[in-house]
């Protein structure tokens, strides 16, 4: 088994070093000066330092050589992979998985990245179309510590052999029919991870953090169900396992995001000093026009919205989120 890993940011890269550990990988990276030094050095300088990858990873700035391989997995942000996909499309053969890593919304069309996969490619066998999710941040899966993952496909019988693949002594990797419940888990935490920033940026405590996480957690299964997931999906590792990491690592974007907010700073200022894409700024918005579409209630995201696009402060959201009218506590879909 061949695989392909297009985006060599780094998840992708630390996705690419995992199967490469098993079977022959290659990483596509856009800059051809990136892909050789990935091949030469065995290391990701610029967004994966430190961290040795297997010597037998080759990169390359070759989309097409990536596409055909007997499996394909797409590592770019939600803003631009319908781009990078619609450029090697005629090079993925019908029969192969493709799996997207990218935790986030596409704007304007509000597709998850699997719907954007199918409408790219239409003729492809959509139990072939997957995603990869969970409490995975990149240095510490790079780094070998202990983690689970989950790979969501409609058919299970096809995500078993990448099952296989990826399994390590160091990571478990499970699987799940849950497409939606996975995939929109986990483009609906990155909301949820820059609230969680904005409560550390205002040096708030482990009480608020875990109030926090809980409603989170509530607000995103209320649209994850509505938009076709099953309920137990967001009680798992896609949900409250990513919701968790997200929320409480500062290897987070999007909680650095937040972090940085709460702290005062510019959000214009925060994005330029940042080396890699937080896909919540941009995914907030997209999850704010679901809530609506499935006629939804996401107060903790709407505030966060408030903060990215309206210029408000987040102590100032701090307080319409605590002056909302008292409620019955019920079992978190419908409150």
């Amino acid at each position: 088994m061949r695989v392909g890993v297009i985006g060599a940011g780094s998840w992708g890269t630390a996705v690419a070093g995992l199967a490469a550990a098993s079977t022959d990988t290659v990483l596509w990276a856009r800059r051809a000066d990136l892909a050789e030094t990935i091949t030469k050095t065995h290391e990701n300088p610029d967004y994966l330092p430190g961290h040795q990858l297997p010597r037998k990873l080759s990169a390359t700035s070759n989309l097409d050589e990536v596409a055909t391989a007997d499996v394909v997995i797409v590592g770019v942000p939600s803003h631009g992979y319908r781009a990078v996909l619609e450029r090697c499309a005629a090079s993925i053969g019908a029969s192969t998985p493709v799996i997207s890593l990218s935790k986030g919304i596409e704007q304007g069309t509000l597709m998850r990245m699997t719907e954007v996969t199918r409408d790219v490619l239409p003729s492809h066998d959509p139990g072939l179309i997957g995603v990869l999710t969970g409490p995975n941040l990149a240095r510490e899966i790079a780094a070998g510590q202990p983690a689970a993952t989950v790979i969501a496909m409609p058919d299970l019988a096809n995500a078993e052999p990448l099952q296989r693949l990826l399994m390590s002594s160091s990571l478990r990797v499970y699987t799940n029919r849950d497409v939606v419940g996975c995939e929109s888990a986990g483009a609906l935490k990155n909301v949820m991870a820059i609230a969680a920033g904005m409560a550390r940026g205002l040096e708030f405590g482990h009480n608020t953090m875990a109030t926090l996480i809980t409603r989170a957690l509530a607000e995103l299964t209320r649209l994850g169900v509505a938009m076709g997931g099953e309920p137990l999906t967001f009680s798992g590792l896609a949900g409250m396992g990513d919701l968790i990491a997200t929320c409480m690592s500062s290897q987070s974007r999007n909680n650095q995001v937040g972090v940085g907010l709460g702290q005062g700073r510019k959000l214009e200022d925060i994005i330029r000093d940042m080396n890699m894409v937080a896909e919540g700024v941009k995914s907030t918005r997209g999850v704010l026009e679901l809530a609506d579409r499935y006629d939804i209630e996401m107060p903790i995201a709407t505030q966060v919205g408030r903060v990215l696009y309206e210029g408000a402060s987040p102590s100032e959201v701090l307080k319409v989120l605590m002056g909302r009218d008292a409620k019955r506590e019920l079992h978190g879909i419908r409150d």
